[in-house]
């Protein structure tokens, strides 16, 4: 959790570098009003449409970081009202963790440029940014302004640079275990999920008490990245009386990759001896890749009693809290055990 936490600091770190340098300006002029319409949908798809500066024959989006440049044709398009004319764009993204035969454009985690290259009737070419008006503050809604791809986690999202200009900012996925669907059943219930941006070999399955962190483990099965884990609603009240709220976790302990000593689980930092990784990992089950803003008022779900295969019922309801966390309360019903 630690090693998580310093990743997070680092690249936020980086990223406002990043956007530093995104947005440094040649010169006046060098900025194009804020378009009529500049928007980015669920981390894969722009829009843009802007007023022509002036008359031109040609014009292109340019999304640029470092040496790598991506070039986006804008069409002319007339306004049925008024006769004027939009230059337009809609183009599909692809972040980090995307397929290799997925269409669109890939970009790699950073802050990516948004340049408007015109080429006029008489030639001559002008290369330009696109100013981003600042945020107007807006009640808040039921859903987020930007979501994560809901395949591979990447987060894209429009980002106002030093100087007012606008970016494409793109955050690959952090490893968490994304829950998919709950499938209830009369003497039970199985939670049905998939891995982002982890690898799938050697992970266990746990629920954990809380307040005092009592382990109870969960059968899981594998098909490649996805997996389905039964709940152990047995084990969990067997732990003891009382209602308790449990959550869910995959729990991966790593070995050591130096020849010497091979098996030994790693603690600590690196070393001079060679590196060093978490001895424990460990992801919480949840659903993150939503633009749901609070998913426990979003996914309600109902108290319900389960018989189990042993013969006690258990009132048990297994709900989202407002962070996407998943969580089970439950509480065993027969008497005298």
């Amino acid at each position: 959790m630690h090693r998580l936490g310093f990743v997070v600091r680092s690249r936020s770190h980086r990223f406002r570098l990043e956007r530093l340098v995104a947005g440094r300006s040649p010169g006046r002029g060098a900025l194009l009003p804020p378009p009529a319409h500049l928007s980015l949908r669920d981390s894969r798809t722009l829009n843009l449409a802007l007023d022509p500066p002036e008359p031109v024959g040609r014009a292109r989006l340019v999304l640029s970081r470092g040496g790598v440049r991506h070039e986006v044709p804008l069409a002319v398009e007339r306004l049925a009202s008024g006769g004027g004319r939009l230059l337009t764009a809609t183009v599909t993204l692809r972040g980090p963790g995307a397929e290799p035969g997925a269409s669109g454009l890939r970009l790699a985690d950073g802050v990516w440029r948004l340049t408007v290259v015109t080429t006029g009737p008489e030639g001559r070419v002008r290369r330009r940014g696109l100013a981003l008006a600042p945020e107007v503050p807006q009640p808040a809604t039921p859903t987020l302004r930007y979501a994560p791809d809901s395949r591979t986690g990447a987060l894209l999202r429009l980002v106002r640079c030093r100087g007012g200009r606008a970016a494409l900012q793109v955050t690959r996925p952090l490893p968490h275990a994304e829950l998919v669907r709950f499938a209830p059943r009369g003497d039970g219930g199985t939670v049905h999920g998939r891995l982002v941006a982890a690898p799938p070999e050697g992970w266990r399955a746990e629920a954990v008490r809380r307040r005092d962190g009592v382990v109870v483990p969960a059968q899981v099965t594998w098909r490649g990245s996805e997996f389905s884990l039964d709940l152990p609603l047995g084990g969990m009240t067997g732990a003891g009386a009382g209602q308790w709220v449990w959550d869910f976790r995959l729990v991966r302990d790593d070995r050591d990759d130096r020849p010497d000593r091979p098996d030994r689980p790693l603690r600590g930092r690196a070393t001079a001896r060679g590196p060093r990784v978490a001895a424990r990992r460990e992801l919480p089950l949840a659903r993150r890749l939503t633009d749901v803003r609070d998913p426990a008022t979003a996914f309600p779900a109902p108290f319900r009693v389960y018989a189990l295969p042993c013969g006690s019922l258990v009132r048990a309801h297994a709900h989202f809290t407002k962070s996407g966390a998943f969580a089970v309360t439950c509480l065993e019903l027969t008497e005298g055990r």
